[in-house]
């Protein structure tokens, strides 16, 4: 047993995370008649311009970067699981991501990983020790907004001016992602 006073009480500190949605933030979404779609395969996904430095940019500031990711087409037999997963393995080669979790689940199935649940978010926190408080998410859709207010994070919408609803949830609204990291280091919490 050691003498009083020289042992050193640790303070384990939690992470912070700021939670990227992946189609529309990262890579550029298809739009058909004002809606926004996921691309189907790695030939057609694109990485937007500035993406690569907006991550980097949260990593050096102290930040986990974790993608969140609605997959829907998989369930609707319009994708192979495959193909998600050859797509998410170029983002990590191209991007400074920690990690990726993504939801192949449609609307009626009910899980609580699908945004606008926060189950996504809570797993990641849970895995890496993150304090959803003092964490961020970025999204270009309601739902991305919604998960992040139910996580309990900041939320950032993204508004590309899709045809449908607003994201109401939303803490900030930017223009760019690279406005999005801005607002971030302006406000960390």
């Amino acid at each position: 047993m050691g003498r009083p006073g020289l042992r050193e009480s640790r303070l384990i500190m939690a992470a912070k995370a700021v939670f990227l949605d992946r189609d529309g933030v990262l890579t550029r979404a298809v739009i058909r008649q004002g809606i926004p779609f996921a691309p189907v395969s790695l030939e057609e996904m694109e990485i937007l311009p500035g993406a690569v430095e907006a991550v980097e940019s949260l990593r050096k500031a102290g930040f986990l970067t974790i993608v969140v990711t609605n997959q829907p087409d998989v369930a609707r037999g319009k994708m192979k699981r495959e193909a998600v997963e050859a797509m998410h393995k170029k983002l990590r080669g191209l991007l400074a991501l920690n990690d990726i979790f993504v939801c192949c689940h449609d609307d009626g199935d009910g899980c609580k990983c699908r945004k606008p649940q926060p189950g996504m978010l809570n797993d990641a926190a849970e895995r890496f020790g993150i304090d959803l408080s003092a964490s961020f998410l970025i999204g270009d859709r309601w739902k991305d907004a919604a998960a992040g207010k139910a996580a309990g994070c900041a939320s950032i919408w993204i508004d590309f001016g899709y045809d449908e609803p607003p994201a109401e949830a939303a803490d900030f609204i930017v223009s760019s992602l690279g406005e999005a990291v801005a607002v971030i280091l302006k406000n960390p919490r």
